[in-house]
């Protein structure tokens, strides 16, 4: 299949691309639980150290950077290998997103989760990155509001709780191990907070009443497959993977679990969003803009995009951000249930803070002031509401 790349304006000089976590170390094996109690320290603790990390450890409000306004040299731009990311493969692959930046070079990284892209953006690695929206709160939260503001929805749906044919309901549960994408992800967080409402204890060095193992994505899948996981809440591909090629069955769908009160949008729930570094947003306005227009585009072309285009398009995306395309099933299902919007269902993250505390990865706080959709809502002509959590 002709890689789209080399159709798009990304595929010039000023474009690059590196895939994070791509080394020879080894992976952590099933059950292993030795710096889970570190990490969970870091995810829940620290203050505003968060913000004091970004550009050499000084706090971002005193940096020194560019005069306000002028477009940056380098977009650093982080996403996953989801199709719940489609939005990131298609404006990067289809040269949407460069195509707006102009003479701004862009460049991405590929991750598997939302803390590893959240550390690069703290750490200015990246700049801005589509992810997950616990991982987002949770920065927001442990740096007291100075870290990232979310800019923009990108999908939502497409999560589910994926297990072996036996088990039929939640008693069957006790016991049992099963993996998220990583730990304080928004579907390890979904997780978590789901088998507390089923009264199961789960902590997050893997004890409790269900084990939960922080998984990579492609590793879950060749775990359940060697009969070493009893299941998985995995967001597309990855949930259809495992039930087309591993013979898994849904027994949780997330849809089911919103009913629209908080959203008015009865099934959905934000389960990719689009976020920046603040003082990157605040030093190049024009270039936060010049994204959200590329992303805009990107949204509309997969809302309007025939079903073979989109799966065309995607998996060829996939193949150049994860190493392999999807089988036709397997992307055909994984699209039927994702919404693609550039709303981020700002009603619903009340909720989400609370799930988090919930799943003991994160802590209660005030999110007020995590939206900045004032420059969504200038491009894209509608009115997207913050519900009262910032600006629009």
């Amino acid at each position: 299949m002709t890689n789209p790349q080399d159709n798009g304006p990304q595929n010039q000089q000023n474009s690059t691309r590196i895939v994070a976590g791509q080394s020879a170390k080894p992976k952590r094996p099933l059950g292993l639980k030795i710096g889970i109690a570190a990490a969970i320290l870091a995810l829940v603790g620290g203050g505003a150290a968060v913000a004091a990390a970004v550009n050499g450890g000084a706090p971002a409000a005193t940096q020194e950077g560019a005069p306000a306004g002028n477009p940056a040299a380098e977009l650093k731009l982080g996403y996953f290998g989801n199709v719940t990311h489609a939005p990131a493969l298609v404006g990067v692959s289809k040269g949407f997103i460069a195509g707006e930046l102009g003479s701004t070079k862009l460049s991405t990284q590929v991750f598997n989760a939302g803390p590893a892209a959240i550390e690069a953006l703290n750490a200015g690695a990246i700049d801005a990155t589509y992810i997950g929206p616990n991982p987002a709160i949770n920065s927001f939260v442990k740096s007291q509001g100075q870290s990232v503001s979310i800019i923009a929805g990108a999908a939502a749906g497409g999560a589910q709780l994926v297990v072996k044919p036996e088990i039929n309901s939640a008693a069957d549960l006790k016991g049992k191990t099963l993996a998220s994408p990583q730990l304080g992800g928004t579907q390890d967080v979904a997780l978590r907070a789901w088998l507390s409402s089923q009264g199961y204890k789960t902590n997050v060095d893997g004890s409790g009443d269900v084990a939960i193992n922080p998984t990579e994505n492609a590793q879950t899948l060749k775990l359940f497959q060697d009969g070493k996981l009893d299941g998985a809440w995995l967001p597309e591909p990855w949930a259809s993977r495992l039930v087309l090629n591993a013979g898994a069955k849904v027994l949780v769908d997330e849809k089911d679990l919103w009913d629209g009160s908080l959203s008015g949008k009865p099934g959905e729930f934000p389960t990719t969003i689009l976020i920046v570094n603040q003082k990157f947003a605040a030093d190049h306005p024009d270039t936060v803009k010049a994204l959200l227009k590329g992303h805009v585009k990107s949204v509309e072309w997969l809302n309007n995009a025939s079903a073979t285009d989109k799966a065309t398009v995607i998996n060829s995306a996939l193949k150049e951000a994860a190493g392999a395309e999807l089988k036709a099933d397997v992307i055909d299902r994984s699209l039927k249930n994702i919404v693609f919007t550039v709303d981020p269902l700002a009603g619903t993250y009340q909720k989400l803070l609370a799930d988090g505390v919930t799943a003991g990865t994160t802590k209660q706080a005030d999110i007020n002031g995590i939206f900045d959709l004032r420059a969504l809502n200038s491009v894209s002509g509608d009115k997207t509401s913050a519900a009262g959590l910032g600006k629009e």
